[in-house]
């Protein structure tokens, strides 16, 4: 069974979104439905291993093949040779066991499975009571009949909300006649990956890390605080910016910005992935 994870920080905050109560209202034929209504959850997958075409924030966890005292794998966390920052959820994954299982159980359940066989799973085990998901903060569509799958999950579930960020681009593409139909299903293409050049000639939306609140400004770009501009789906077709966040490696371009932002008080709850 995958494991689903409730919103962190950031999510939560979607909770507060006029333009998304209508995908949090209370529906009374749920029969696990709590009286605050339908809630926000993300599907995880371990981060760089299942981004098959990130580049600038490539990073994985590798394990060492030791254990700790409570039996978890001990791990290192490795960036790519082109990495420009560090991926913030890959960070979590070496410093949180628990959250690490949890990816890796979710990835190792979904990448063996044939397209038919992925729908059913995906399904199936979709918490009854959700009204918003988040496909992925951590990881990325692995393959194109995962992508498929997640699109047709969304056509299953026209009372639900799907959101994700990508450099799937590819996949994207390939189904982009679903992609444009389906109501419920909202995409953004992630910049830094090995495919950047899809995004300007296919005329994808795209978020854009930043390493500061002036580059966003003169890029002409809202930045995106709580994960808004990515999930509301009349904001389809915005851009917008992502302040960098995250453990970044010591005196990096990206560990300076963000050590900027924390001093002007422009880090915390409102960056996180």
């Amino acid at each position: 069974m995958l494991k689903f994870s409730d919103a962190n920080t950031k999510l939560k905050a979607l909770y507060d979104v006029p333009e998304l109560q209508e995908w949090l209202k209370q529906n009374p034929t749920l029969s696990t439905y709590g009286k605050k209504g339908r809630k926000v959850y993300s599907l995880d997958l371990l981060s760089g291993w299942s981004c098959p075409f990130a580049k600038d924030c490539l990073s994985k966890v590798h394990e060492t093949g030791e254990f700790s005292k409570a039996g978890n794998p001990k791990v290192k966390l490795q960036d790519g040779k082109d990495t420009l920052f560090r991926c913030f959820s890959a960070s979590q994954e070496a410093l949180l066991p628990n959250v690490y299982k949890k990816r890796k159980h979710n990835y190792d359940s979904l990448r063996g499975l044939h397209l038919n066989d992925m729908i059913h799973r995906l399904n199936t085990d979709l918490p009854e009571d959700t009204g918003i998901l988040r496909w992925h903060v951590g990881g990325d569509f692995f393959n194109s009949d995962y992508f498929f799958a997640a699109i047709n999950v969304a056509m299953m579930n026209p009372d639900k909300l799907f959101y994700a960020y990508t450099k799937s681009l590819r996949y994207w593409l390939k189904y982009r006649e679903y992609t444009e139909q389906v109501h419920n299903f909202v995409l953004t293409a992630s910049r830094g990956g090995r495919d950047d050049h899809l995004i300007e000639q296919e005329f994808l939306r795209e978020s854009v890390v930043v390493f500061s609140e002036a580059e966003a400004a003169e890029k002409g770009l809202e930045i995106d605080h709580d994960d808004s501009h990515a999930a509301v789906p009349s904001w389809r077709c915005n851009d917008f910016a992502l302040l960098i966040h995250g453990v970044q490696p010591a005196g990096s371009e990206a560990g300076k910005a963000v050590s900027a932002l924390k001093g002007k008080g422009s880090y915390g709850r409102k960056v996180m992935a």
